[in-house]
């Protein structure tokens, strides 16, 4: 399950030469080079990789030329930000947006069609930074008026990406755990797709109900021993002083 997803944000292996060249240079300051970290990012939605350094690239050269910004590339690359979760990429793209568009404006005052977009991403990503798994399947399946289903279509694979990246931490944490549980966590709708999941793209095992994880360098339960060095001398300081004290 590891090597599915490309989990390396800031250099991903996927980054071609002319971004390489375009972000480690003078030319991330270019204009011109908007069009081509734009396209890279339209590859990364298609290919199910991220490379959080040259979107964040590109979005300095939006907030350095407020004309070139496309609303959907913005969220393009803040949903792209939020697979990397948990981790500080989403809240680092957005610290990259104007005020106005990071976050809404004041009762009674007009909200950009954008600030309304980032801050119903702003809220999915809140579920997924606070491991509220079941809160954030809710919140996209709420989807009342589509405006998840319109921000997400460009990402390939984006359910199943946020999936197998729960799994992932999940298997960091666990041994164990019910089939129930990370039904709710992974958005699924019947045991039965939990066990599809888990056993096809995990490659663990069900037993009566319960998940079996297989034994990581994470979840492994670790002995731990605690030594204190303590002398002679030390202790009769303390008997020292404690008779001091008393005297």
């Amino acid at each position: 399950m590891a090597s599915t997803l490309s989990m390396n944000g800031e250099d991903p292996v996927e980054r071609p030469d002319q971004i390489r060249a375009i972000i480690g240079g003078l030319e991330r300051y270019n204009p011109q080079a908007a069009e081509v970290l734009e396209a890279y990012l339209a590859q990364q939605c298609e290919q199910k990789f991220c490379d959080c350094n040259a979107n964040r690239a590109l979005l300095k050269l939006y907030q350095l030329n407020p004309d070139r910004i496309k609303d959907e590339v913005v969220t393009n690359v803040l949903v792209k930000t939020m697979t990397q979760f948990p981790s500080p990429q989403f809240d680092l793209a957005l610290h990259l947006l104007s005020p106005a568009n990071a976050k809404p404006g004041p009762p009674g005052k007009p909200t950009s069609d954008l600030a309304e977009a980032v801050g119903k991403l702003r809220a999915l990503n809140a579920h997924l930074e606070s491991a509220n798994y079941a809160q954030f399947w809710a919140t996209l399946d709420n989807d009342t008026d589509d405006i998840y289903a319109d921000l997400t279509t460009d990402i390939q694979g984006f359910e199943e990406i946020i999936r197998v990246r729960i799994a992932q931490l999940v298997s960091q944490s666990f041994r164990e755990i019910s089939v129930s549980v990370l039904e709710s966590w992974l958005g699924l709708n019947s045991e039965e797709e939990v066990v599809n999941f888990v056993t096809e793209t995990c490659g663990w095992k069900v037993e009566g109900g319960v998940v079996q994880i297989p034994k990581n360098a994470e979840n492994e339960a670790k002995k731990t021993e605690i030594r204190e060095d303590v002398n002679v001398d030390m202790f009769s300081r303390v008997i020292k002083r404690s008779w001091e004290e008393t005297a």
